[in-house]
């Protein structure tokens, strides 16, 4: 049995086309997720998805103590779990409790990684907690081609344990996927927004996650001024509880139900977001984009050299270029040759 970890909305739509390979080869598979207050993104991912799971653990939350205890209760409940079970290997983005686990029952690990630093250079020391206590311990480790082979070296791996991938992330999933007008506009509608209007879809920094430092204020004063410049929509995609956005943005709509949202990024006029894999998806559709993220990684660089992303850090910068890109597409990218051979990556993972 193959068990696959899957901590973030990431992970759920990365491996999806994983576990259906599998399944058609006739290998089971475990899934293990979890969950929290105010975090609850993976598990209506998972269902939405219809990928059958087993909730252990819950997330932290923001405070370091309770991200340590919660870590730690993890594990206890996914050792004890998985003792259960007959596992072959674990297959993972770098979930830490599942590689400490894994690691202990002397079980074969295999993970994906395409942001083991917060820097698109070397410099070590912004190397993020999850590859530290992750990467070293990989039987197996698979990279993007933009990530370089010695970053992933350099975490105590041998040369011939490292696997590259010639895709961004986005592809596993985006790839066969079919963007719908009709299915953009119902949503648009459902959520009381003129369609008439352009829209402005908004993501924030995963601020309690530990590789960010804080909680940073650009998007968040910008916003506010932005509305009060476009007549357009706004619309909000909560990383976590969405009852505060709804208080701070009045003007904007705040989505509560897990939906596709895919067919926003596709079709919206612009996207402004503070994180990563869903600003590759903008950059993906050939959405104008601008990333407020408090660093940038590896494929934040080739996004930008690539011209399909902005990068801004203040709320003047903001305003000014998201002014100056709006409508302005790029359907033709160089993410859109970008191919996915999910029988070779299962093929070399099943190794």
């Amino acid at each position: 049995m193959i068990w696959f970890d899957l901590v973030t909305p990431k992970s759920v739509l990365f491996f999806y086309p994983f576990i259906k390979e599998m399944h058609s080869r006739g290998e089971k598979t475990l899934v293990t997720a979890r969950e929290g207050s105010g975090y609850t993104e993976v598990v209506d991912l998972l269902k939405l998805y219809n990928i059958e799971f087993f909730n252990r653990g819950e997330f932290g939350g923001s405070n370091l103590g309770d991200k340590l205890k919660a870590s730690i209760h993890r594990q206890l409940l996914l050792m004890e779990f998985i003792e259960e079970h007959d596992i072959k290997k674990l297959i993972c983005l770098c979930s830490v409790d599942a590689n400490r686990v894994a690691f202990g029952l002397k079980i074969p690990i295999v993970n994906f990684y395409d942001i083991p630093l917060s820097d698109y250079r070397s410099d070590f020391k912004k190397a993020l907690p999850q590859a530290r206590l992750t990467l070293p311990l990989s039987n197996k480790a698979f990279r993007p081609y933009m990530v370089p082979q010695e970053i992933f070296e350099r975490f105590s791996l041998e040369s011939d344990q490292i696997f590259s991938y010639e895709f961004l992330d986005v592809i596993a999933w985006l790839h066969n996927f079919k963007a719908d007008k009709n299915i953009y506009t119902s949503m648009l509608k459902e959520y009381g927004c003129d369609i008439s209007k352009k829209t402005i879809i908004i993501r924030e920094e995963e601020y309690k996650a530990s590789y960010v430092d804080k909680k940073y204020p650009i998007l968040y004063e910008g916003l506010k001024e932005l509305s009060e410049i476009l007549d357009a929509n706004f619309i909000i995609i909560p990383r976590y509880e969405p009852e505060y956005l709804e208080e701070l943005f009045p003007f904007a709509k705040v989505l509560t139900q897990k939906v596709i949202i895919q067919h926003l990024l596709a079709f919206c006029d612009l996207f402004i977001g503070g994180g990563g894999t869903i600003n590759s998806e903008a950059c993906y559709f050939g959405t104008p984009t601008i990333s407020t993220r408090s660093f940038v990684s590896h494929y934040d660089k080739m996004l930008l050299d690539e011209g399909l992303m902005k990068k801004v850090d203040t709320k003047s910068e903001l305003i000014k270029t998201s002014l100056e890109i709006i409508s302005r597409r790029q359907d033709e990218n160089i993410l859109k040759k970008q191919k996915l051979n999910i029988k070779e990556l299962v093929d070399e993972v099943l190794k």
